[in-house]
């Protein structure tokens, strides 16, 4: 794991995942040398810091952007908004819930990340999915040299991810060389669906990954027969929960298991844990929607895997890194222990010889994704070779 600030682990973690996400070395330096004193500041004060260190870069890159744009030059324009993008998503990111500026900021990262997507070219189409009275929003990545239906894997975020990051880290442009379409979302709890559209998040993840499965159901593009789901951190709850009780996915697969969260809180009750990101508590009472700390609690104990994992009865990968520091490796045996009734049903612990070692690989994720990448495509009928 990269340390740039020895104190403190969530800006360490969020450092990672920018350069996961592409950012540069020189770039990050020139963001994080004015902050080391602020790093060790409460976290109204520090994350402020951050926020201005960190948007002033992503102000810099878009207008330097704008100026490769007066010029036809709409790839490095677009190369340039979707760094900074991810420069803006990390300050926001860190933010507390009800911090001023913070919506607007959202904001801003959304029409800069889909602004460079569009000039550069990439193979990402927003799509917007209908569930209740609003929409759940997603990254649509097509199959590469693919004609007719293709198999695809619904990606969903973790605590505190969105599936910008989650595009940006890189997963669904392997999988799209190996054969395998990705649809990356905003599910209740993240991204836009909090954001903008007051979604929180709800145990029965089943619920609103049935409404996604619908949804690609009716496109002339995609398998129906293969349609694998994946989920990062707090997704590796999610994400079983919902193949355990939406049976038309094929397969599953945790990038970072997350067995009992409940049990994981509690813990996080004694000081036992990193946390992902500052302003912990008052974080995950916005993402459930609890009035109090007493609510969360209670609605915490409903997030654990314990007697659901029998009913899946497809392929199931179960991966975690050997040093997590937020969620223990023995939650990752227990998921994988209990998925008794998987037809092909595999433990992967990353360990230093090959990195990933971290909380979802968030300290290298190249080689780790790779694996994911090749086991989903020898799963949903993809190619491990060109």
């Amino acid at each position: 794991m990269f340390k740039y600030f020895p104190t403190n682990y969530p800006w360490n973690l969020s450092v990672d995942l920018a350069i996961e996400m592409g950012a540069r070395i020189g770039e990050i330096e020139e963001m994080c040398a004015p902050l080391q004193e602020a790093a060790r500041q409460p976290d109204a004060a520090g994350t402020k810091a951050f926020r201005e260190t960190w948007s002033r870069m992503a102000d810099k890159l878009c207008g330097l952007a704008e100026e490769d744009e007066a010029l036809g030059r709409l790839i490095s324009a677009g190369d340039k908004y979707g760094r900074a993008a991810t420069y803006y998503q990390t300050a926001e990111r860190l933010q507390a819930h009800g911090s001023p500026g913070r919506v607007e900021l959202y904001r801003r990262f959304i029409d800069v990340f889909n602004r460079g997507i569009k000039l550069a070219g990439e193979n990402c189409e927003r799509v917007e999915i209908p569930y209740g009275d609003a929409h759940i929003s997603g990254l649509l990545v097509r199959a590469e040299g693919v004609t007719g239906p293709a198999p695809i894997l619904v990606q969903v975020n973790g605590l505190d991810s969105t599936k910008e990051m989650k595009y940006r880290v890189g997963l669904p442009h392997w999988l799209a060389r190996r054969g395998v379409s990705s649809l990356v979302i905003d599910q209740p709890g993240t991204g836009e669906a909090l954001r903008l559209h007051g979604m929180h998040a709800v145990y029965d993840s089943e619920r609103w990954a049935s409404k996604v499965v619908d949804w690609l159901e009716t496109r002339a593009d995609v398998d129906s027969k293969r349609i694998g789901l994946e989920g990062v951190s707090l997704g590796g709850y999610y994400c079983p929960r919902a193949v355990a009780f939406e049976p038309r996915f094929a397969m599953g697969v945790v990038w970072g298991a997350n067995h009992d969260w409940r049990d994981v809180q509690k813990k996080r009750l004694e000081k036992e844990g990193s946390f992902p990101v500052p302003h912990y508590w008052e974080h995950v009472r916005w993402v459930w929607g609890a009035k109090d700390q007493d609510d969360f609690m209670r609605i915490a104990e409903n997030v654990h895997l314990d007697g659901i994992l029998d009913r899946i009865k497809v392929p199931f990968l179960v991966t975690h890194g050997e040093k997590d520091s937020q969620i223990p490796l023995h939650w990752a045996v227990r998921t994988y222990d209990q998925l008794v009734n998987s037809p092909k049903r595999e433990l992967k612990i990353f360990t230093e010889r090959e990195g990933g070692v971290q909380h979802s690989s968030f300290d290298n994720s190249a080689n780790a994704g790779a694996y994911i990448a090749d086991w989903v495509a020898e799963t949903l009928g993809g190619r491990t070779a060109l």
